[in-house]
């Protein structure tokens, strides 16, 4: 931390590089004495459940060989906990403001920790699946408390956009450390140690968190109105589940009804929380350009980026030959680059505009992937690592710098409510840039792949499948008829690998130029707030000036508003390398 950094904690006069109200310096004593130790505490939650989204994948062909799982049995362990997470963090984020973020946070670790342990040594793919679900549960209650908690710990704009790149650094290397170790977990032990790494993190993160975080929620927050957790839960499920079983096996009835079912809920949820008095949600956060704008940008971003990246794992395992170990460290450029934009993109936004920023993220992502295109088999790895570099340094940036618009935008009391909608957003563009660009690939991989003459029907269906069922055919196939299948498949697919890589290009440029317009008059909190937070009589952190449900004037009116598209983080669907990427991560 430099020295100005410095001096702005101890002298919150100076915070905005100028002088401040009376008031102001009279709230120096609301920053936690302890808030760096607690941001450390924080970031193990993040830490653990980057690690935990990657994993699962190279998993897979050990667990599928022990429990043996039928086809939609596999389906559901990969997707059973990203359909739960996405569809219950707006409820968890309300909760947390009106129960208390410490308690939550807390209260989720420890039940992530043990039902970690119920899944490593599930004896069925029933109990597995069981397991992933209920760690979906906790898991929802883990990422909006660790935000809405840096919310309130940090007062001070700039200490608090410092401490939102730490906690978006720590995802994104969370996300790149999860393929490494879990490539040596399953190398050494059975498939259930990849679940096990998750015990000592949560145990950490209990003992230490109970004596270092502080407490805080609304004080007024108003009931909890159980029927809009409901509307979301089915809703955010419903489409989540639409749109990934549409990308896997094509539009049919039953999908179109669930889709068109989870959208109406949605609908319902948005228009229930305009009438009620006190919402479950304040949907009027969205009327604040910078936090809708911010919000739509994450959303684009993971979307352009999500498929792209998720099948360029299996470019460098399937095409060009290396294990999960060395695929991994194959995408570490990307987190290299994310972090080290994400720790330095606070004093960017504030040096040159949070909005020259963001599109400069959003830009660099795009000119990144616009080198995909390109790939071929034999393309040195040089050329993909600095396309990978450029992804990561501009999706730190913005990934970063939207985070903190998010937060800042959004009142103390409303802070998990806030972060669960930006959390939200990018479950919702994973699912979606997955669904979307992973069709676009496997179509155009299905429409050039040419199975040669006097290949078993059996192997030439697997093989038209997809490409990872082209190599296990092609491993079972004598070898003149196996080499012919093998580079039919993988021109297929790097056909499709490129389509995908410059549409996902386009949307980036695109929501580089949105960003552009949207974030105008966007700009980063300039003095601080902890003026507005006090204590009761448990030592809880409470916001004094909160109410039920803010006025209208608490925003910034704008006819832009949120899309209720904004709703949806995963387990296997995330990218390898994953998050708010480093690799494609965690946020």
């Amino acid at each position: 931390m430099n020295r100005h950094t410095k001096d702005t904690a101890t002298d919150p006069g100076r915070a905005g590089g100028g002088r401040t109200s009376g008031r102001a310096r009279e709230a120096s004593p609301a920053a936690h004495p302890g808030r760096w130790l607690a941001l450390a505490v924080l970031t193990l939650a993040v830490l653990l459940v980057a690690i935990d989204a990657t994993v699962l994948g190279l998993a897979v062909p050990f667990l599928s060989a022990d429990l043996q799982p039928s086809g939609a049995q596999l389906l559901w362990i990969g997707d059973a906990y990203s359909f739960v997470i996405a569809g219950l963090l707006v409820t968890m984020g309300t909760l947390g403001d009106r129960w208390g973020r410490k308690k939550l946070l807390l209260w989720g670790a420890a039940a992530f920790g043990a039902l970690s342990l119920l899944a490593a040594y599930a004896p069925s793919a029933e109990a597995l699946i069981a397991a992933r679900a209920a760690m979906g549960v906790a898991g929802a209650t883990l990422m909006p408390s660790t935000l809405a908690l840096i919310r309130n710990l940090f007062p001070d704009p700039r200490e608090r956009s410092f401490a939102i790149g730490v906690w978006g650094a720590m995802s994104m290397a969370g996300a790149a450390v999860g393929p490494v170790v879990g490539g040596f977990l399953l190398e050494h032990f059975w498939w259930g140690s990849v679940f096990l790494i998750n015990l000592p993190v949560m145990a950490v993160l209990i003992a230490v968190g109970v004596r270092l975080l502080p407490e805080s929620r609304n004080p007024s927050p108003g009931p909890w109105d159980i029927p809009s957790a409901l509307l979301s839960l089915v809703g955010m499920v419903a489409v989540v589940y639409a749109v990934k079983e549409a990308a896997a096996h094509g539009v049919d009835a039953v999908t179109m009804v669930v889709g068109l079912a989870g959208a109406a809920a949605l609908v319902w949820f948005t228009r229930r929380q305009f009438a009620l008095r006190v919402p479950l949600l304040d949907m009027r956060l969205c009327r604040d350009r910078n936090f809708s704008g911010a919000v739509l940008a994450d959303l684009l971003t993971v979307f352009g980026l999500a498929g792209v990246v998720f099948f360029l794992s299996q470019y460098f395992q399937l095409v060009q030959g290396r294990s999960p170990l060395q695929a991994g460290l194959a995408e570490l450029p990307a987190t290299v680059g994310a972090v080290f934009t994400g720790l330095a993109a606070g004093s960017v936004a504030r040096r040159f505009s949070p909005r020259l920023a963001v599109t400069a993220g959003l830009a660099a992502v795009g000119l990144g992937l616009g080198v995909l295109p390109a790939l071929s088999g034999d393309t040195p790895y040089p050329l993909v690592g600095a396309a990978l570099l450029v992804v990561g340094l501009g999706a730190g940036l913005s990934f970063t710098v939207t985070a903190d618009l998010i937060m800042s935008s959004a009142p103390k009391e409303n802070a998990g409510a806030a972060s669960a909608i930006s959390e939200t957003a990018y479950e919702l563009g994973t699912a979606l840039g997955i669904a979307l660009l992973g069709s676009v690939i496997t179509g155009v991989y299905r429409g050039n792949l040419v199975v040669p003459a006097g290949t078993d029907p059996a192997a030439a269906h697997e093989a038209n499948d997809s490409f990872a069922g082209a190599a296990d055919a092609v491993s079972r196939m004598p070898d003149q008829l196996g080499a012919a299948l093998a580079s039919s498949a993988q021109d297929a697919f790097l056909d499709g690998l490129r389509i995908a890589a410059a549409a996902g290009a386009a949307v980036l440029l695109a929501a580089a130029v949105a960003a552009w317009f949207m974030l105008r008059h966007a700009r980063l909190g300039g003095t601080p707030d902890g003026d507005d937070v006090d204590e009761n009589a448990d030592g809880d952190h409470v916001d004094r000036n909160a109410t039920p449900y803010p006025s209208a004037s608490s925003f910034r009116s704008s006819a832009a508003c949120c899309s209720t598209r904004s709703a949806g983080r995963s387990g296997t669907g995330r990218p390898s390398g994953n998050g708010r990427p480093g690799a494609g991560s965690a946020r």
